[in-house]
């Protein structure tokens, strides 16, 4: 069976992929529309910005953001899923209110506004494995690291209630080239846990393979190629996660996703 699609909705100015594209109330309900048209299965709305050296926004300017095309995504189409990529609380809360089913999880610490509000719970690993070395070379056991502390945030979901969780592995926060090699190469680790969601799409680790590739050269430090040219990497490591029995990926080009990952469905 094929992975769910989740639709990448940014209500920003400064995301990496998409930022200033649908940052206004009208132009990402629309995105949103156009992302179910493509087959999205769900659809996860944000209003931060979680890009290396993003600024941080308040509560306010996050609400205002969101809130909005939340309400219109559902006045439009009362069946949607929605999930809110949000780190905090008020949002949640107030995405809840306003018809978001699922609470997309940075910090994996908002479980039990998940269960309070019947939400489904994606708890995210962010930040550098606390057993990896240093550097490119070499990874230490960063599968077994990531997968430890995702079982404990998913046992914690399960204590609070939550009626459905996902766990992400957070690919691109806080870890190298290798790091998000080394995850997406020992994906089954995670499925036995809990139900994956894979977020690869566009993500520089995909930028920079694309350029290794180009160049013949197999050094890491070489310049990404640029987002909007990371389709088929995105494609590929969508494919990748589906093999492995992924619950979901959530990506940007929905249309050409929902045809890759469907071929998994017609193989059985």
């Amino acid at each position: 069976m094929r992975p769910k699609v989740m639709g990448v909705v940014n209500v920003t100015p400064d995301s990496f992929s998409d930022g200033g594209h649908h940052d206004t109330v009208d132009a990402a309900v629309a995105h949103g529309l156009q992302l179910l048209e493509e087959g999205a299965d769900l659809l996860d709305v944000g209003g931060e910005s979680t890009r290396p050296g993003a600024v941080p926004v308040d509560e306010a300017t996050e609400l205002a953001r969101t809130i909005p095309v939340i309400e219109g995504l559902r006045a439009a189409r009362p069946d949607v899923v929605i999930s809110v990529d949000t780190s905090k609380p008020m949002v949640a809360e107030a995405a809840a209110r306003a018809g978001a089913r699922i609470l997309n999880d940075v910090t994996a610490s908002l479980e039990e506004i998940a269960a309070r509000h019947e939400m489904g719970w994606i708890a995210m690993h962010a930040g550098p494995p606390s057993t990896a070395p240093s550097g490119e070379s070499s990874v230490g056991d960063v599968a077994g690291d990531v997968a430890a502390v995702l079982a404990a945030a998913a046992d914690r979901g399960r204590v609070a209630g939550v009626r459905e969780l996902w766990i992400d592995p957070g690919i691109g926060f806080g870890k190298t080239l290798d790091h998000n090699l080394e995850l997406v190469a020992n994906l089954d680790r995670l499925v036995s846990i809990a139900p994956v969601v894979l977020a690869v799409s566009r993500k520089g680790s995909i930028g920079r393979l694309h350029a290794m590739s180009d160049a013949g050269t197999r050094d890491a430090s070489i310049d990404p190629t640029p987002v909007g040219d990371r389709l088929e990497g995105s494609l590929a490591m969508a494919t990748w996660g589906g093999f492995f029995g992924v619950d979901m990926v959530r990506v940007h080009d929905v249309r050409a996703t929902v045809h890759a990952v469907g071929v998994i469905e017609s193989g059985g």
